[in-house]
This record gives C-alpha cells, sequence and structure tokens, in this order.
C-alpha cells in the first residue's frame, strides 16, 4: 500500500513548491491574535505535530519491511505538479515519499539502513525499493530529471545490502545486471566444475552483480564467434 504523507493539490498548482506547499498555516497564531489567546492553539499545534511525526515515523518502518534499497532525491525547488508527475513514473513496487531526515533517521535507527545517515542533509524525498530490479527503479528518476533539466537535484545517496552509495558511486547501483543475467551467470556455472557452482552460490551478492556484466559479455562474444 503506497503511503501518503502529504495531501496534494491539484496539478493546477503548478507556482507552489513542496517546502511551501507541506507548511500548513492552520497551524500558526494569527498576526492579529492577542498573546494571551495564542496559549491554547501552541498546545493544540504541539498534540498535532507529534501525532503527524508518530505517524511518519510509522510510515517509514512499514516501507522499510521487504525493502531492497533507499535512496534520498534532493528534493529542493520541485514543484507540487513536477512531484505528482515524478511519483507516477516509478513502477508499483517503488514508493517515494516526503518525510524530514530527522525522522527518518529515528525509524532507522538499530536497523541495517543505519548507513543512510550521511546523506540525511538538506530536503530530500525518499524511495523505497521492493524490489530486486535496482536499475528498473533508480531509471525512472535519470529519465525524469533530465527531461525537467534538474541536475541541481540529484540522488543524495542510497544504501542497498547495507552499503552506502553517495552519488558518485550510483552508477555500480544503475548498471546492476538484471535479473536475466543473473540466472545466466548461475546457468554458466553449471557447466563448470562443481567448487564453480558452490562458489557462485556462496558468494556475496553484492560482489556477484558487478562480474555479471562482463560475464555475460563474454557469453554474448562466444555465441557470436560460433555462428
Amino acid at each position: 500500500m503506497e503511503a501518503t504523507l502529504f495531501t496534494l493539490p491539484p496539478p493546477s498548482s503548478t507556482a507552489v513548491s513542496l517546502k511551501s506547499h507541506f507548511h500548513n498555516p492552520l497551524l500558526l497564531p494569527s498576526p492579529t491574535t492577542h498573546r494571551k489567546s495564542t496559549r491554547r492553539p501552541l498546545t493544540i499545534r504541539s498534540a498535532i505535530s507529534r501525532t503527524k511525526k508518530e505517524e511518519t515515523v510509522e510510515t517509514v518502518k512499514q516501507q522499510l519491511q521487504d525493502c531492497q534499497l533507499i535512496a534520498g532525491i534532493n528534493y529542493k525547488g520541485f514543484t507540487v505538479q513536477q512531484f505528482q508527475q515524478l511519483r507516477t513514473t516509478f513502477p508499483e513496487t517503488t514508493k517515494l515519499i516526503v518525510a524530514k531526515n530527522t525522522l527518518v533517521s529515528k525509524a532507522i535507527e538499530g536497523t541495517q539502513w543505519e548507513s543512510l545517515k550521511p546523506c540525511m542533509k538538506g530536503m530530500n524525498a525518499w524511495l523505497f525499493v521492493h524490489s530486486e530490479e535496482i536499475p528498473a527503479a533508480i531509471k525512472p528518476y535519470r529519465t525524469f530529471q533530465k527531461e525537467k533539466k534538474l541536475e541541481d537535484n540529484d540522488f543524495s545517496g542510497a544504501v542497498f545490502e547495507g552499503k552506502y552509495y553517495p552519488p558518485e558511486e550510483f552508477k555500480a547501483l544503475e548498471n546492476m545486471p538484471t535479473r536475466a543475467e543473473v540466472y545466466a551467470k548461475l546457468l554458466g556455472s553449471l557447466k563448470g566444475p562443481a567448487t564453480s557452482v558452490v562458489g557462485t552460490l556462496q558468494a556475496p551478492a553484492r560482489n556477484l552483480v558487478m562480474t555479471l556484466k562482463a560475464y555475460v559479455k563474454k557469453l554474448e562474444e562466444e555465441g557470436g564467434a560460433g555462428q
């Protein structure tokens, strides 16, 4: 079930930024209200704020279940319309939500995702990938980023299999092989000695996927030479 932390206005609100949209004017005391009358609204505001924070932390925790990768996207300057369009580009197994860094940090505390903390700077939208097809989950944003000329709105970081990937190392995630390529590697191992099969199955997934591209290319070259 897709997490919805905020209610966005219709696409016609193109001039509204996410930052201003998420700011709730109803929680601020009126400029014309006397100081004495602001005490009760402030108390109510604190209670609402605390409840919202708890709900956000719980939502993030739910997204951590069966999650394969978490990535942060710097969304500063996005319009509401851009954010709405972006959310529709991802596959169903990928969820994009907006949450404060402090709340996400609280949700991942004590989990394998704690290594995500280095990228918790600025304004982040969070990508939760519930699929092994990592490149397919990342590519929609790269396409969107290029089409909308959002060069400054890059990935702020990601965690995959417990390892933190800074923006400059995202190519490793984007070039990961597909499931079909993984199967090709395993089938190729079955043709070799038994020790080769055991070694393949016992190797860390991260080490395996980084070598699959070269292996598949080799198979293609061998197939082409045999024709």
